[in-house]
């Protein structure tokens, strides 16, 4: 099992240090760098200014938001950064949610899995570097009766195949993703739970395109807080915003993928009574609500001791790479954790 480092928002208070915590991640040897983008910093900016200051990591997007841009644009971008870093790149795509979809792009979030399917078929195709044309429900390449032409991408990426990845929650967007992509990025992932709630998914959807799991990378992330094991609650306590925020209020009442997942884990009490609170304003009250055992099973807290053990537990159920989101407010704790983690894959016995 690899480990990857998330930076997340561009913008979220601790810019100053992201690119140490890069350059850090990279000198221990750390897979892979993501950035995230939702309707502030963009991906595809911070991973080029990581890229050019980094050796041997990875960048990847996680995710770049299908209805910010077309596909054929999307294919520059990733040929585009893949070239810049030397083959480094990972292009992580994902649909977003109905507020950010239709609130800030101004586009339908209708037929997900649909869209997500074309948007990929055109990015891979526009890639190849053959001449793009496409008939679908969603998208037309030219389009008809006009001057356009099909057009050939220019840039040459590195690699003849960036790897692609498909972040995913529900069954339906698992399975899909295990059909089409080289790998899945999910979120919340407990260990106790991931087979039945994530690879038994992304398996039907491998058999279903005549693949195995093999090649196929599983890569959760999980938030990291290292300390003595006495302090467990006290570190869980920390996510528990965190936590009630995706759980609670990212999405509407009907639409949570994130409150969805949560009851599909056995949270149904607790993730309606998170939601409730969330979207009646009382944001303490919602963090108040989050289990304990909701927040130790998809982080990684305590001891590096404790952490190598909750590692293992990931690589048995089927992880290849764990990225981790540092826990801490100043470079010094997120280096810690960023050691910590190498530490403790060391001591699970799986670098």
């Amino acid at each position: 099992m690899k480990l990857g480092i998330n930076l997340g928002y561009w913008g979220a208070g601790m810019d100053g240090d992201n690119l140490a915590v890069a350059q850090e991640a990279d000198r221990l040897g750390y897979a892979v760098c993501w950035a995230a983008e939702a309707y502030g910093s963009d991906g595809p900016t911070v991973l080029s200014w990581v890229a050019a200051q980094t050796e041997r990591i990875d960048v990847g997007s996680a995710i770049f938001q299908i209805p910010a841009r077309t596909p054929a644009m999307t294919a520059m971008t990733a040929a585009t950064l893949d070239s810049l870093s030397n083959g480094r790149f990972r292009l992580g795509l994902g649909v977003s949610g109905p507020q950010v979809s239709e609130g800030w792009y101004g586009v339908k979030f209708d037929k997900p899995l649909a869209r997500t399917r074309e948007y990929v078929e055109i990015v891979r195709k526009a890639m190849s570097r053959e001449r793009l044309t496409y008939e679908g429900r969603h998208w037309t390449l030219p389009l008809p009766g006009g001057p356009g032409k099909p057009i050939k991408l220019t840039v040459h990426p590195k690699r003849e195949r960036v790897p692609l990845y498909i972040a995913a929650i529900g069954p339906k967007n698992l399975e899909q993703t295990g059909e089409i992509a080289d790998g899945a990025l999910l979120i919340f992932p407990a260990a106790e739970h991931l087979q039945d709630t994530a690879i038994s998914h992304l398996r039907a959807g491998r058999e279903k395109a005549g693949l195995t799991m093999e090649g196929f990378d599983v890569c959760p992330t999980l938030p990291i807080a290292v300390g003595e094991d006495k302090d467990v609650q006290a570190l869980a306590d920390t996510f528990r915003p965190y936590t009630a925020l995706y759980v609670g209020g990212m999405g509407s009442r009907k639409q949570n993928f994130y409150n969805q997942l949560a009851r599909r884990m056995g949270y149904e009490q607790a993730a309606t009574e998170i939601q409730e609170k969330y979207l009646a304003g009382e944001k303490d009250a919602a963090a108040a609500a989050v289990p304990h055992e909701l927040i130790d099973s998809t982080t990684l807290l305590g001891s590096v001791e404790r952490i190598a053990e909750r590692m293992q537990a990931y690589a048995a159920a089927g992880v290849t790479t764990l990225t981790l989101s540092p826990a801490g407010f100043t470079l010094e704790e997120r280096i810690a954790a960023l050691r910590a983690g190498t530490e403790a894959l060391e001591r699970a016995g799986l670098a």
